[in-house]
């Protein structure tokens, strides 16, 4: 038991502070009953944290804040990697990470092809909703980040400043994804993504 509990220390260790990680992460390193032990023990040492049934992490510590929440991102992917779906960026927050909007959600929400399922870490609930094929064919992909922040934000409200933020954010290799993968986008914003991508598209 001990030398399991040491080898998922190891483990967490080396992926470094703010992993979020299930069981699942560690189902080569011993049965599930021992894996879950090993976890329960650093746990109740506070090497680890507990968000959720099942789910952890290895807190990030800042010199003056202390104590980091998780980030949202990894513990939907722990929660992927666990189930074996695909996840996808939503909403306010894919605005967010595209610094096309200031604002934090408190209800961060992922797009998955699996089992919808919730998760509340202190003020924050991070939601998985199950989609559409076709809302998951860039799944995993910057281009279907900024397809569904372009989603959110909305046609009517999309403004130059949007536009140049982008530009500036995205890279050759980001723009080259956006003009391939433009045909899986409502129609509307066929020609914001091909322009991002340098290719103008004069039938959209």
């Amino acid at each position: 038991m001990q030398e399991i509990e040491q080898a998922i220390l190891r483990r967490i260790r080396g992926s470094g502070s703010g992993w979020c990680f299930t069981p699942a992460d560690f189902a080569d390193l011993g049965g599930t009953s021992a894996v879950w032990t090993a976890l329960h023990r650093l746990t109740q040492r506070g090497v680890i944290r507990r968000l959720a049934r099942g789910l952890y992490d290895f807190p990030e510590t800042h010199p003056v804040l202390g104590t980091l929440s998780p980030d949202a991102e990894a513990v939907a992917q722990a929660v992927a990697r666990s189930r074996q779906i695909r996840i996808q960026p939503t909403g306010a927050y894919a605005a967010n990470l595209l610094g096309l909007s200031e604002q934090v959600p408190a209800r961060i929400v992922f797009l998955t092809d699996g089992a919808p399922r919730r998760i509340r870490i202190g003020n924050r609930e991070i939601v998985l909703r199950r989609t559409t094929p076709r809302n998951m064919a860039t799944a995993g992909r910057i281009s279907g980040t900024v397809i569904q922040a372009l989603r959110y934000i909305g046609k009517e409200r999309l403004t130059p400043a949007h536009r140049r933020t982008l530009a500036r954010r995205l890279s050759a290799a980001d723009k080259r994804e956006l003009f391939k993968d433009r045909l899986n986008a409502p129609g509307w914003m066929r020609p914001l993504l091909a322009e991002l991508g340098g290719k103008g598209e004069a039938h959209a």
